[in-house]
Parts: structure tokens; C-alpha cells; sequence
């Protein structure tokens, strides 16, 4: 027999396991808790805007996450015969996740190394556009390396369109996860994983690779943590920059730097916020 106390400890037991975070450091269950801020649609709309696909195109997405925004765009192209989206990302659960929200063409690659499957060699070389959302500040081992495999992909004046975190981004938060790493003896610059790139140094990437750049702005966003920066902290910063702890130091960590930032980052009634830079881009192939 079945009780409400027997099924309500499956879906916990089941959370749990979908909260699992895999090789990557990723899990789309939590990603889609605590971050679903990063595909809604006020937030995407000017990266969006920015790439303006069109009925037909085929586009790779760098970085496609539980392919939410990949959707959006392949509404769009698959208006016309030929147009297809293809989702690329480190996270095999990202990339499970976005298989089951629908997105047929998605495949596990490290986008800083470029190699994609098979499946899609006949229109490798021919992509109209190479797109990518909130993912190539996390490209910090090989920045060079992702605009040398979107380059080699792209058809003759094919176009790289992104947005990512840039100089200033986190602003506060990152300095406080440092100084609380540097108490403990360890030096920060190393564990950190993430790439905020100014505008000057990411225009000089951008044309070693053989791009053109045709926009580059860089627009600070205050973005609402729902969930609050020490769920932000689990979610975005336990795996990657503090992965070199335990978890009770870890935990003790994250406890330090949301009481740090708790005066510049949460208001009178309680809600979290953090200063977000975006680097938005646009560039073309050149001729």
C-alpha cells in the first residue's frame, strides 16, 4: 500500500538524483532551478535580435545548455526546407535534457575543441551562423581555441554571434570568493574558471581567428537571484572554482562570501540580485 509519505520520499529520493551533478560539474535539473534566468526571454531577446535568423539557415549553438533558446531559434529556421539548429555542450545532463525538451540535433563536444560528430559532417564547413549564450566565459583554458573551430565550421561570410560575461562581470561576488580561497593559503587566479574578457582584448582574438567584427558592446544587467546567492554559489561556483575543497570547507566558504556581499547584493525585504556584464558581439568571416 502507497501513502502520501511513500510517494512524497520517491520524488525526493528522485530530485535527488536528478540534481546529480555529472562529469562535467553540470546538472540541468539544478541549472534549470536556480538559473532559468539565463534563457528567458527578457534576457535573450537582444543576443537574439543580434543574430536575426532566418527561415532556412542551419545554425550551430555553442554552449546550448537544456536547449531552450536553441528551440527559439529553430522555430525560425525551420520555416523554410534545409534550416536546422545544431546544440553542442560539455554537459552530457545538458544535453539529455535538451534531447527531452526536443531539440533533435544535440551532441556532447567541448566547444573549445571543436569536433563534431558524424551525423552533421555535410554541413560542416556550411553553417550560416555560429551562435552562443552564457557559455564562453567558461571557456577560460582556450578562449582562441572556440573562434578557431567556429571559424572552421562557418561558410564563406558566415556570421559568430554571442554573448557572454565580460570585464566586470559578477562584480563583487568574484572578489570576495577570491579573498576567501587566498585566507586558506591557495592562490585564486588558478581555480578560477571563468574568462571575462574586455572589449579590446576579445576584438584582438576575434581577428587572429579571421572574423570581422561588425557589433561589440558590452551592457550591465542586474539580474534577480530567486533562489539566492548561496544557491547561485552551489550551482555556479561549488564545481568549478572551489572544486578543490571538501564540502564542509567549501560549504564554510560560500557561507563567508554571501555574508560578504549580503550589503551590496540584497535589498530591505530579502531578495537577492548581482550585477551581471554582458559582452555582446556580432562578427563575420572574412572574406
Amino acid at each position: 500500500m502507497f501513502t502520501s509519505s511513500t510517494c512524497s520520499a520517491r520524488k525526493i529520493k528522485q530530485e535527488e538524483e536528478d540534481d546529480h551533478t555529472d562529469s562535467s560539474g553540470w546538472s540541468a535539473s539544478l541549472y534549470n532551478k536556480t538559473a532559468s534566468f539565463v534563457y528567458s526571454a527578457p534576457f535573450v531577446a537582444p543576443v537574439l535580435n543580434l543574430l536575426d535568423a532566418q527561415p532556412g539557415e542551419r545554425i550551430l549553438d555553442l554552449g546550448c545548455g537544456s536547449g531552450e533558446v536553441s528551440l527559439t531559434i529553430e522555430k525560425i529556421v525551420q520555416q523554410r526546407a534545409g534550416g536546422v539548429v545544431v546544440g553542442v555542450d560539455a554537459s552530457e545532463s545538458m544535453i539529455l535534457k535538451a534531447k527531452e525538451n526536443g531539440l533533435r540535433q544535440a551532441f556532447v563536444c567541448d566547444v573549445q575543441d571543436l569536433k563534431l560528430p558524424h551525423e552533421i559532417y555535410n554541413i560542416v564547413g556550411s553553417f550560416d551562423a555560429v551562435f552562443s549564450n552564457a557559455t564562453l566565459h567558461w571557456c577560460k583554458q582556450d578562449p582562441l581555441g572556440v573562434l578557431n573551430g567556429a571559424r572552421a565550421v562557418l561558410r564563406p561570410g558566415g556570421r559568430l554571434v554571442v554573448e557572454m560575461g565580460g570585464f566586470m562581470n559578477c562584480i563583487g561576488v568574484r572578489g570576495a570568493v577570491y579573498a576567501a580561497v587566498r585566507r586558506r593559503g591557495y592562490d585564486p587566479a588558478p581555480l578560477d574558471p571563468w574568462y571575462f574578457p574586455s572589449i579590446e582584448d576579445y576584438v584582438k582574438l576575434l581577428v587572429t581567428a579571421g572574423f570581422e567584427p561588425t557589433h561589440l558592446s558590452l551592457t550591465p544587467r542586474i539580474t534577480p537571484l530567486p533562489t539566492g546567492l548561496m544557491e547561485w554559489l552551489k550551482l555556479f561556483v561549488r564545481n568549478s572554482f572551489l572544486r578543490i575543497f571538501n564540502d564542509r570547507d567549501a560549504a564554510e566558504i560560500m557561507r563567508e562570501v554571501e555574508e560578504h556581499c549580503r550589503v551590496d547584493c540584497q535589498d530591505a525585504s530579502g531578495k537577492w540580485a548581482l550585477t551581471y556584464m554582458r559582452l555582446r558581439l556580432s562578427a563575420v568571416v572574412k572574406s
